[in-house]
C-alpha cells in the first residue's frame, strides 16, 4: 500500500488479485460491498416513494447517488470502530450494519425503531454497532467524532472514528474547531467529506473561497486527499490508508470524496437550482452501476448473480416496510423516558 494518503483515482491496481498486496479486498468483501450499495439504493428509493405518498411522517433526505462513499468508508473499518453521521444518514447506518427493519420503523415513528420512534430520519443511531447517530445539525458530528477519538486515545483502545460530513459543513465553525483539536492532539479520527456539489441549494463554488477542499487539511496538521466518490474502491482505499495511519498513532486525515446526489436536498424539493441535463449527465456515473460493471468485467458478478442480489434486497426492504407498519406506536406514557441518564450507580463508586 502507498504511504499516508496516496491512492489511485480508481482505488485499485488494474488486474491485481483481490486480497493481494495490490490493496484490493478479497472477493467476498467485494460482493458484500455490492450488496450494501444495492441495499442503500433500494431502501432509499422505497423511502422516497412512501414519503411522497404521505405515508411517512417527519422529514427525509435521500442518499441516492452517494452509495459508494458510505459503503467504501465503512468497509475499511474494523468492527469496534465508530462513525458519526449527518442529516443524510441512512446510507451510513446501513453501511455500518444497522438493520433496515428497525431503521424503517424509526422513519415511521414506531416503538420498534432504532430510537424507539423518537428520532426519525435525521437521528438514527445504534451505539451497539458504533453508529453514534445521524445529526440534524449541519457540522454537528465534528465535535462528537473528536470526542470519541479522544476517549479512545485516553483508554488506549485500537478503535478509530470515521466522521461523515458534507461540503456545506466545511464552512461551519465546528469544522475548524474539530479538525484543529484533532490535529493538535493527533487523535485517531478520519474526516470523510461527501462533496455532493451542493450545500442545501448552493453550489460549492458560490459559497467556498477555494474549490480544492482537501487543501484545508494542511491548516490542521494533517494530510488531505481528493478521491472519486463514485468509485467505491477509491473511497475504500483512501479510508483504509487513513484508518491505518490513525490506528498507528499518526493522527487524523481529511478525505474529500467527490460525488453527486441524484435528488434534491430533501425529498419532495423542486430542485430549481440545477438543470435536468446536468442531473442526467451526472447519472451516467451512477456508483452502483459502475461497480457492477467493474465486478462483471473482473469476473466477480454475472447477470444471474446481480439479479439475485437485487431481488433478495427488494424482498428485504418490503419486509422492513411490513415490519414498520405492523409495529406499535410509542406509548405516550413513555414520552419523558430516556431524557436523563441514571448516574446514581456511577456516583456511588467515587
Amino acid at each position: 500500500m502507498k504511504s499516508d494518503m496516496e491512492t489511485t483515482r480508481n482505488g485499485a491496481v488494474p488486474g491485481a488479485a483481490p486480497g493481494s498486496d495490490s490493496g484490493l479486498p478479497p472477493p467476498e468483501s467485494l460482493l458484500a460491498m455490492h450488496r450494501t450499495m444495492v441495499t442503500i439504493r433500494v431502501f432509499e428509493e422505497r423511502v422516497r416513494v412512501d414519503y411522497l405518498a404521505r405515508r411517512m411522517p417527519g422529514f427525509t433526505h435521500s442518499y441516492v447517488g452517494e452509495e459508494a462513499v458510505a459503503t467504501g468508508g465503512c468497509a475499511a473499518l474494523e468492527p469496534g470502530d465508530l462513525i458519526t453521521s449527518t442529516h443524510r444518514g441512512h446510507g451510513h447506518a446501513i453501511a455500518k450494519g444497522v438493520g433496515i427493519g428497525p431503521m424503517m420503523a424509526e422513519l415511521y415513528g414506531k416503538a420498534t425503531g432504532t430510537c424507539i420512534g423518537r428520532g426519525g430520519s435525521m437521528h438514527i443511531a445504534d451505539f451497539s454497532l458504533g453508529m453514534l447517530g445521524a445529526n440534524g445539525i449541519v457540522g454537528g458530528g465534528f465535535g462528537l467524532a473528536a470526542g470519541a477519538a479522544l476517549a479512545a486515545k485516553f483508554q488506549k483502545t485500537p478503535d478509530i472514528t470515521l466522521c461523515f460530513f458534507g461540503d456545506g459543513a466545511m464552512n461551519k465553525g465546528t469544522f475548524h474547531e474539530g479538525l484543529n483539536f484533532s490535529g493538535l492532539h493527533k487523535l485517531p479520527v478520519v474526516f470523510l467529506c461527501e462533496n455532493n456539489q451542493f450545500a442545501q441549494y448552493t453550489a460549492v463554488a458560490r459559497n467556498t473561497a477555494i474549490t480544492d477542499l482537501a487543501a484545508r487539511a494542511a491548516s490542521y496538521g494533517m494530510p488531505g486527499v481528493t478521491v472519486d466518490g463514485n468509485d467505491v474502491l477509491a473511497v475504500w482505499a483512501a479510508t483504509r490508508a487513513a484508518a491505518d495511519r490513525a490506528r498507528s498513532g499518526g493522527g487524523p486525515s481529511l478525505i474529500i470524496a467527490d460525488t453527486y446526489r441524484f435528488y434534491g436536498h430533501n425529498v419532495g424539493e423542486a430542485v430549481p437550482y440545477r438543470t435536468k441535463e446536468e442531473v442526467e449527465e451526472r447519472r451516467k456515473g451512477d456508483p452502483v452501476a459502475r461497480f457492477e460493471a467493474w465486478l462483471a468485467g473482473n469476473g466477480y458478478l454475472d447477470e444471474e448473480g446481480r439479479k439475485r442480489v437485487w431481488d433478495a434486497v427488494g424482498a428485504e426492504v418490503e419486509a422492513s416496510v411490513k415490519f414498520a407498519l405492523e409495529s406499535p406506536d410509542p406509548d405516550p406514557a413513555t414520552a419523558l423516558d430516556d431524557l436523563y441518564a441514571d448516574t446514581r450507580a456511577a456516583w456511588s463508586t467515587l
